[in-house]
C-alpha cells in the first residue's frame, strides 16, 4: 500500500463504527489521544441526554482461521464505563469485501473481566465468517445499534 499504510484497515473499523453512529444521528466526538475510547456519542433517548463512551475493535481474520465456538475480543482494555459500548466489527477471511459483514454493539455488562483482562465473545467463526451466537443476535448490526440507541441498553 502507498505510504506504508498497513496491510490491515485497522482505523477502518474505527470510521466504519463512527459512520454508522452518525448515520443513525448521535453526535460523534472523538477523543484528542486516544487513551481508552475510541470515541463518545450522545444522543436523545425518550426525550433524554444520553452520553456512551464507545471502544471499538476490529476483527481481520486470515485464511489461516480455524472455525471457533466462541469469537470475539479477548484482552485488555484500557478505560472502561459501566455505559460504554464495546463495538466489534467483523470482517470476513474475504479481504476483497469492502465493508465488514457483522458490528457487534455490546454493553459493558455483557464483557466479562478475566485474569488476562477482559473478554466478550458474541459470535461463532464458522467457514471464514462471523456468526452471531444465537443469545446475542439482539446486539448484531441493525437490531443492536437501535437497542443500543435506547435508554435502556
Amino acid at each position: 500500500m502507498a505510504g506504508g499504510a498497513p496491510d490491515i484497515r485497522d482505523y477502518f473499523a474505527e470510521m466504519y463504527v463512527a459512520a454508522l453512529l452518525g448515520d443513525a444521528g448521535c453526535n460523534v466526538y472523538f477523543p484528542r489521544r486516544d487513551n481508552g475510547f475510541d470515541m463518545i456519542v450522545s444522543f436523545n433517548a425518550d426525550n433524554k441526554p444520553v452520553i456512551r463512551p464507545i471502544q471499538v475493535k476490529g476483527h481481520y481474520p486470515t485464511a489461516e482461521k480455524t472455525n471457533k465456538v466462541t469469537y470475539g475480543y479477548r484482552g485488555r482494555l484500557s478505560l472502561v464505563h459501566p455505559d460504554m459500548v464495546l463495538a466489534l466489527v467483523f470482517f470476513d477471511v474475504d479481504q476483497g469485501t469492502p465493508a465488514p459483514h457483522h458490528v457487534a454493539w455490546m454493553p459493558f455488562e455483557k464483557v466479562v473481566k478475566t485474569v488476562k483482562g477482559y473478554r466478550c465473545e458474541p459470535a461463532s467463526f464458522k467457514d471464514g465468517k462471523a456468526v452471531p451466537r444465537r443469545d446475542h443476535r439482539s446486539y448484531f448490526d441493525k437490531v443492536g445499534l437501535d437497542r443500543l440507541l435506547s435508554d435502556n441498553f
